[in-house]
C-alpha cells in the first residue's frame, strides 16, 4: 500500500521528464517551422498535410503550439524558482528577530489582500513588458502563500529539542537556520515550486493574452490565443482550441505531479 503512491509519483515523474525533453528539444528540431509563412495555405483546417491546421499567415499551428509551450515552460520555471527563492529568503529572515517576523507577516498579508491579476498587470506594465518583466511580475506575486507555509514550518522546527540543544551549545541564529531549519524545509520548497509552476504558466499566458506579457512576435501561447480571438467567429476553431488544449494538458500534468509528490513526502 505504501509503495503505490511512490510508484504513481514515479510514473508521473517519467511522463513529466518526457514532456520536458520534448519541449526543451523542440527548439532544435522545429527550426523555422513556427515562423515559416505559407500564403498559399492560409487558414486551412487540420489535415494529414497540416496536422493542426494553419493560421492567417499559413504558419503551422502544431509547430507554433509546441514552440509556445516550450516558451511558457521556460518562463514559468524561471518565475516559479525565483518566487520560491523569495519565499524562502523572507521566511528565513523572519526567524532572525520578532520585529522581522512581524514585518514579513505584514508584507505577506498585504500582498495576499491585493487582487492577484491586478498586481500582476501593474508590475508587468511598470517594468515595460517582455520576458523579464513577466518573470519578475509572476515571481513577486506568487511567493506570499508559499512564504506563509515555510514561515509556519520554520517556526515549528525552531522550537524542536535538537534546535534548543544547538542553541544551548552557543550556536548562533545563522548557524541554526543554515544547518537545522533550511534542510528541513527544502522538500517543502521543492513541492512549493512545483505547485507554483502551473500558476506561473497560466498567469504568463494571461499577461501575454492581455498584451503586457511576451513580445507579440514570439510564438507564445498567450499570443496564439489573442490572435485566435479575431478568427473564432469565422469558424477557424483550431486556432484557439489546440494551443489552449496544449496549455491545459501541460498545466494539469505539472499540477498532478506536484500533488502526488506532496502526498509521497507527507508519508
Amino acid at each position: 500500500m505504501s509503495s503505490q503512491p511512490r510508484l504513481i509519483a514515479a510514473g508521473y515523474a517519467a511522463l513529466l521528464a518526457l514532456l520536458v525533453l520534448l519541449l526543451l528539444g523542440s527548439t532544435a528540431w522545429l527550426g523555422d517551422s513556427p515562423t515559416r509563412m505559407q500564403f498559399a495555405a492560409r487558414l486551412l483546417p487540420p489535415s494529414p498535410e497540416h496536422w493542426l491546421g494553419t493560421d492567417a499567415l499559413g504558419r503551422e499551428v502544431w509547430a507554433r503550439t509546441l514552440a509556445g509551450l516550450a516558451l511558457s515552460f521556460q518562463v514559468g520555471l524561471s518565475a516559479a524558482l525565483l518566487g520560491t527563492l523569495v519565499a524562502l529568503s523572507l521566511a528565513s529572515l523572519a526567524m532572525l528577530s520578532p520585529l522581522l517576523d512581524a514585518l514579513v507577516s505584514l508584507l505577506i498579508d498585504t500582498l495576499l489582500s491585493v487582487p492577484h491579476l491586478l498586481l500582476l498587470l501593474l508590475i508587468a506594465f511598470a517594468l515595460g513588458g517582455g520576458t523579464e518583466a513577466v518573470i519578475i511580475a509572476v515571481a513577486l506575486t506568487h511567493w506570499p502563500s508559499l512564504a506563509r507555509v515555510l514561515r509556519a514550518e520554520l517556526r515549528h522546527v525552531h522550537h524542536a529539542p535538537y534546535v534548543a540543544i544547538s542553541r544551548g551549545l552557543g550556536k548562533g541564529q545563522g548557524f541554526i537556520i543554515s544547518r537545522h531549519l533550511l534542510p528541513h524545509v527544502l522538500p517543502h520548497c521543492l513541492v512549493g515550486a512545483l505547485l507554483l509552476f502551473p500558476h506561473a504558466i497560466l498567469h504568463e499566458a494571461a499577461l501575454t493574452f492581455l498584451g503586457v506579457g511576451l513580445d507579440p512576435t514570439q510564438p507564445a501561447i498567450g499570443v496564439l490565443l489573442a490572435d485566435a480571438m479575431r478568427y473564432l467567429t469565422g469558424g477557424y476553431w483550431w486556432l484557439g482550441v489546440f494551443p489552449g488544449l496544449g496549455l491545459l494538458l501541460m498545466v494539469l500534468a505539472i499540477g498532478r505531479f506536484a500533488s502526488m509528490l506532496r502526498e509521497v513526502l507527507a508519508r
